[in-house]
């Protein structure tokens, strides 16, 4: 059906005029434009290099890492397989995923608050009159009847009453311009703090690969004790075998059976605590890929020797390569934009509608001019005394500013240590395991010569224990420091922020 009449025409230039009028009003933008804090307390300079690194250099850098698969450095085809499943199936990841969607979602409500909103209505009333002087109103099917005792819902028919029928649309639009930038404001914050969310995401990615990356290592290195602690166990059946028999033969006493008894169903316990540490490693990796322990299997394979180092860089880089540094960054933005919210307040809110009706008792007649009706024009909102509410706001808002520089200044300090750590642990590690692996061959060396004395006859069984003993110590030891550089070169990647970059930030 054509619209006849003038009226939305005329509304929407009034509309616009007014719109045109506050819009020169809205180059304002009210509360403190942002500008990124210092990332450590005042006085304080971002380190030029990292002390741990400086007086030795990475064995094996790792300067073609992929970003996008930082673990693929380890050249290991199982390990590549599972950390890619750590973004589709985790669900910590998935909630992270969930959480930025929802970020994004406020953000595009905020937006459109920009806008205008419009709205629209119709509806038809029949009324009728009864003889007895009552009147029923028909709206949408139920006849409500005044003047009377009665109450029907339907349709009522009598000879003797007389009804009429009324049909109305209406159209209804409001906009309220964003004068002092609450809007805007509202947007830069609800933006930053989806940017964090962002960056949470992405932090919560690189720490669920990280822990499997680490867990994955633990099972490799109890998977290299087991295969240490089997041979063990077997070395040691075949010294009670010789204890027995040169017992049956009379040339040592029992104490050195019962001796060499002890020792082997010592080593069958450990090799049997192995498999339950095995288990528990091999069901937090089937947790971190979002699957159940029952439907994940990780064979048993060789522990390879190389241990990669990633190259650290400059601290003054790590600013900008940290995931969670980015949130608590974009954290501070939000915060900083939440104070223009606040100081808003202070200033009245400017409110521009519109409305028009058209009422009429004949369907095709509804949208002729003289049956508009029309109203147009602003409303202004001010609060003139509010006993210190808006003060108080704008002091939380402050402080919680304040808050969000600490915690992002504190964020950066723990990412500085972090790399320090293992920049450290690395380089200690390194030296410790060169002295491990010297004291495992001579413990080796020992346990031989204490086990060909004792076949001549030169020493006691007791010396053969000592020696065999402290063999396998020096073996698990030098397992335990390899798992240590393996697990330390992982955490490095983490606190160098993986793969990630702040330019992987949504931009909006």
């Amino acid at each position: 059906m054509i619209v006849n009449a003038p009226f939305a025409p005329r509304l929407i230039v009034r509309l616009a005029a007014l719109a045109l009028a506050s819009t020169a009003l809205a180059g304002c933008v009210v509360g403190p434009n942002y500008s990124r804090p210092a990332a450590l307390p005042a006085a304080q300079a971002v380190p030029l290099a990292f002390k741990e690194a400086q007086g030795w250099t990475a064995s094996q850098p790792m300067d073609h890492i992929d970003r996008g698969a930082w673990w693929s450095v380890f050249a290991d085809p199982t390990l590549d397989a599972l950390e890619r499943r750590v973004a589709v199936t985790n669900q910590n990841v998935a909630a992270a995923e969930a959480a930025y969607r929802q970020a994004r979602a406020i953000v595009a409500q905020n937006r459109a608050t920009f806008f205008p909103t419009l709205g629209a209505s119709g509806g038809v009333t029949y009324t009728r009159s009864s003889a007895s002087g009552g009147t029923s109103v028909i709206s949408g099917g139920t006849v409500i009847t005044t003047g009377s005792t009665s109450t029907t819902t339907g349709t009522s028919t009598s000879s003797s009453s007389r009804g009429s029928t009324r049909y109305n649309v209406g159209l209804n639009a409001s906009w309220e311009p964003d004068v002092w930038g609450r809007i805007r404001r509202t947007v830069e914050a609800s933006t930053a703090t989806a940017q964090a969310s962002a960056a949470d995401l992405q932090a919560a990615t690189l720490s669920a690969q990280a822990e499997l990356a680490i867990d994955y290592f633990e099972l490799r290195v109890l998977d290299e004790q087991k295969r240490l602690l089997t041979a063990t166990v077997t070395g040691y059946q075949r010294s009670q075998k010789l204890t027995q028999n040169q017992y049956n033969a009379g040339i040592v006493a029992r104490a050195d059976v019962i001796s060499a008894t002890s020792q082997v169903q010592t080593a069958q316990a450990q090799l049997i605590d192995l498999d339950n540490q095995r288990a528990a490693r091999e069901h937090a990796i089937a947790a971190l890929v979002g699957t159940a322990p029952a439907d994940l299997t990780v064979v048993v394979a060789a522990l390879s020797r190389s241990v990669p180092v990633a190259p650290a860089g400059l601290p003054s880089q790590l600013l900008e390569r940290r995931p969670d540094i980015a949130a608590a960054e974009r954290s501070v933005a939000s915060a900083n934009a939440n104070v223009g919210v606040a100081i808003s307040a202070y200033y009245p809110n400017l409110t521009l509608s519109g409305s028009g009706t058209s009422s009429s008792t004949a369907i095709d007649q509804l949208f002729n001019l003289s049956n508009f009706t029309w109203s147009i024009g602003p409303q202004l909102a001010y609060t003139i005394l509010d006993f210190g509410a808006r003060k108080a706001r704008v002091q939380q808002s402050r402080a919680q500013y304040d808050q969000t520089v600490a915690n992002y200044r504190q964020t950066v300090l723990t990412a500085f240590q972090a790399v320090e750590d293992q920049l450290a642990a690395l380089r200690i590690l390194e030296q410790e395991q060169a002295l491990r692996l010297a004291a495992e061959q001579s413990a080796r060396q020992s346990e031989q010569i204490a086990l060909n004395q004792y076949l001549a006859g030169q020493t006691t069984f007791t010396t053969v224990v000592t020696a065999q003993v402290q063999s396998l110590s020096a073996q698990q030891a030098a397992l335990n420091v390899l798992g240590a550089r393996l697990t330390a070169s992982v955490s490095l990647i983490q606190a160098l922020g993986g793969g990630w970059t702040q330019g992987d930030l949504p931009k909006g």
